[in-house]
């Protein structure tokens, strides 16, 4: 009997959704000893790059040798994580929605959410300490706004740079114009994945927990909406550039 693609991919989708809820739920109650699987290794890149040391204090994080800064469990991107794994699986079972898929792309999307998680980690935290040593009369922004700008841009910076490199990895002619052009439109999926992640489940949650939002959700609420279609803006027109360049180079060879 043929295998069906249909079922195979319902099958594949419930795992997917199922492994994102399980990690969701290990997060909301995982204490920072439970996240050094993520943490350690950020925290070893920040020290190469930035040259500061930390030290790890149990139940607490890892401490900078300055006792200036501290890396916690809300700075190990689990969220970013999900958010990455979802859109590289459901990216994938979208695009090849009417063939068999082999079940690896889950564990591979996984491990590629996790190595990039550790990268856009290191990236926001070595920022953060750049930025601190900064005048503050040269920051327009308060501390918080500047936390959630910073996040905002790295994350769905990295999200995106993520997508890209998967796309041109899954493409036969990576630089074809028509190709650049289904790039951008597929670049919905990541905006509203993020969206989801950075909107949906903490509004649901207030909502669940309060049965009302806080105004600083509605302040990060303006901040997720106008950042990330921004950035898409710079990749469109990067892509616009580039295709620009290479139509060049194919009037110019003919």
């Amino acid at each position: 009997m043929k295998p069906n693609p249909r079922q195979s991919q319902i099958a594949q989708l419930i795992v997917v959704l199922a492994c994102a809820v399980a990690i969701k739920l290990y997060y909301s109650t995982a204490s920072v000893n439970d996240l050094l699987w993520i943490l350690a290794p950020t925290t070893s890149l920040v020290e190469l790059i930035t040259g500061v040391g930390f030290a790890f204090e149990s139940n607490a994080g890892y401490m900078s040798s300055d006792h200036s800064f501290l890396i916690a469990a809300s700075c190990s991107g689990v969220n970013f994580l999900i958010t990455a794994f979802l859109m590289l699986s459901l990216g994938r079972l979208w695009k090849y929605r009417s063939q068999i898929i082999s079940w690896i792309f889950i564990p591979l999307s996984m491990l590629a959410a996790y190595l990039t998680t550790i990268l856009a980690n290191t990236f926001r935290i070595s920022t953060a300490l750049q930025i601190r040593r900064l005048d503050p009369e040269l920051i327009w922004l308060n501390p918080d706004q500047l936390h959630r700008f910073e996040g905002i841009v790295i994350y769905f910076g990295f999200l995106l740079l993520l997508f890209v490199i998967s796309e041109k990895i899954g493409s036969q002619d990576a630089a074809s114009p028509k190709v650049t052009a289904g790039l951008l439109k597929r670049s919905l999926l990541p905006l509203l994945i993020y969206y989801a992640m950075a909107l949906g489940v903490p509004l649901a949650n207030g909502l669940y927990r309060s049965g009302s939002a806080t105004s600083d959700f509605w302040e990060h609420s303006l901040f997720v909406l106008l950042i990330p279609p921004l950035l898409l803006l710079v990749l469109a027109s990067l892509s616009f550039v580039n295709d620009r360049r290479s139509l060049l180079r194919v009037r110019k060879w003919h």
